[in-house]
Parts: structure tokens; C-alpha cells; sequence
């Protein structure tokens, strides 16, 4: 296993490897924040094949978030070139040992192996891929971010625009014979509506509530919050309607109870939980 690397800073260098065949440019936007959350995106790169219109959409956003396209043609038809480039890439950067993490965009299972090789060698994988993405990949992550709620928190921060009326003018200048009818070109396609919450899974809960707890039943919020990422690297509180595991937890008293603690240690406060049933 390769040493550390250290940084004057302190910050988490991450490096984000973009698969455009199998990622929404919508998110973009909210998968950097998160990425931000666990360090500095150092090194962004997005690959595919930007001479297609299926790609049409990602190169709009690549210069306003300084993102570098890797072009990639598709040689064969039916085979997947982009994979093979990012793989290599993947590899490049996590032997020049300047890098505590790599981000990994895609839904692609074939990208599970690639996760493990980069976790075998010390460095933390952070994946984000839709909810359909295979859980052999999903697993294969130290954490896994599915992009259905980073569009959904991105919507819920964004206020609505107005409507358009470039239609309507364009019917009336036509009705008041004020020269041609106007081309209207056709609204963009929106993004996928998010999928709404799932059902809470409370066994899951109470397996990390009990191992992280003491003789009394309470268990360390930050402790039982740990537990649950490393067993489901998937776990995120906004799958299940709130942004907080605290949350999640008081939004129901009948299963757990929350206690806020003094640390005579530190001088500070800290969540304990405890499983009612």
C-alpha cells in the first residue's frame, strides 16, 4: 500500500472521473457540492464521445465547472471505449500517490473491480450513480451517492423560473398579421423527476445502533452513523426524506429516542440514540 500523501492545506485531494455515457449533466451542479464535502476536486475529467448528440448537454457545462473532456470515439460499434480510458486514467493518477481519493461517476457496474483496486491501495472511492446503478458497484465503494437526491436537493434550492411566452407572442403577432409567425424552438426536455423517499429500513438501524452501543442501549450518533456506512456504503439520510441523520431519527419517536449529552471533555454536546423496540 502506497504512503499517505500530505498536504500543507490539510485538504482531501480528490480526483472526480466522469463517465458521460452513464451520468445526467442536470446534476452536475449538486454532485460537485457533495464532492466538496469530502475534499478538494483537484483533477475533473469527463469521458465520452463529445462529437454525438447524446452528449450534447454535458458540453454545455464542462467550461462553466472546468471540467476537461477526454474524447474517446467509439471505434466498434457495440463495444465501450470510454470505459477502457478512464480505467487508465483511474490508474495514472493513483500511482503518481498525490491523490486520498478518487470520485467515481457512473452507474456502470464494470467500474467494480476498478473500485477495488483503488481501495486496495489506500485510496477512499467515492461513488455517485443512479439508483438503478448495480449493487455490486455500490458496494465496491468506501460511499455511494445516488444522484436522485443531489437533483432533488438542487431543485429544492433553486427558486421557480417564470413561464416562457415566446409561443404566445408568436400566435399573436401572427393573428395581427405583424409579419411571419415566429419559430418557436422546442422547450428543453426536463430532467427525470427524483424518486421519492423509501421506506426506512429499521432493521438496518437498530444492527448499528446495537453494535455501537453501551450497556444502557444509547448509542454515539457519529459511532452508529460510521457503522452504517461501512455496512451500506448507500446510506444517505435524504434517501429517506431528511438531510440529517438526526433527523431522520426524531422524525420517528416511536422506534428511537435522541438525546442531546454535555462532553465534560471538550465542553460540547453530542447526540446519542437509542432503539426503543
Amino acid at each position: 500500500m502506497r504512503p499517505k500523501p500530505s498536504h500543507e492545506d490539510g485538504q482531501r485531494r480528490l480526483a472526480v472521473l466522469i463517465d458521460a455515457d452513464n451520468a445526467q449533466a442536470s446534476v452536475i451542479e449538486g454532485l460537485l457540492a457533495e464532492v466538496a464535502k469530502y475534499g478538494l476536486a483537484s483533477v475533473k475529467r469527463i469521458y465520452g464521445d463529445f462529437t454525438s448528440q447524446q452528449l450534447g448537454q454535458w458540453k454545455k457545462v464542462l467550461l462553466k465547472h472546468s471540467i476537461s473532456p477526454v474524447q474517446q470515439f467509439a471505434y466498434t460499434v457495440g463495444k465501450n471505449a470510454t470505459d477502457s480510458s478512464l480505467i487508465i486514467d483511474a490508474m495514472d493518477l493513483m500511482y503518481t500517490g498525490r491523490f486520498d481519493g478518487m470520485c467515481l461517476v457512473t452507474s456502470d457496474s464494470d467500474f467494480t473491480r476498478l473500485a477495488q483496486r483503488l481501495r486496495e491501495e489506500g485510496l477512499t472511492v467515492y461513488g455517485f450513480g443512479e439508483r438503478k446503478t448495480p449493487d455490486a458497484f455500490v458496494q465496491a465503494c468506501d460511499k455511494f451517492v445516488y444522484t436522485e437526491v443531489l437533483r432533488a436537493d438542487e431543485a429544492a434550492s433553486t427558486p421557480a423560473k417564470p413561464a416562457q411566452k415566446t409561443a404566445k407572442k408568436a400566435a399573436a403577432k401572427t393573428a395581427q398579421g405583424q409579419g411571419k409567425p415566429e419559430v418557436v424552438q422546442a422547450p428543453p426536455v426536463p430532467a427525470p423527476k427524483p424518486a421519492g423517499p423509501l421506506p426506512l429500513p429499521l432493521e438496518l438501524i437498530r444492527q448499528a445502533i446495537e453494535e455501537a452501543s453501551d450497556d444502557e442501549g444509547w448509542a454515539h450518533l457519529g459511532t452508529m452513523g460510521s457503522y452504517l456506512n461501512k455496512v451500506r456504503p448507500d446510506f444517505d439520510p435524504r434517501l429517506y426524506g431528511q438531510k440529517k441523520l438526526s433527523d431522520l431519527l426524531r422524525q420517528h419517536p416511536r422506534h428511537f429516542k435522541v438525546e442531546e449529552r454535555g462532553t465534560a471533555a471538550t465542553g460540547g454536546k453530542a447526540l446519542y440514540v437509542r432503539a426503543l423496540d
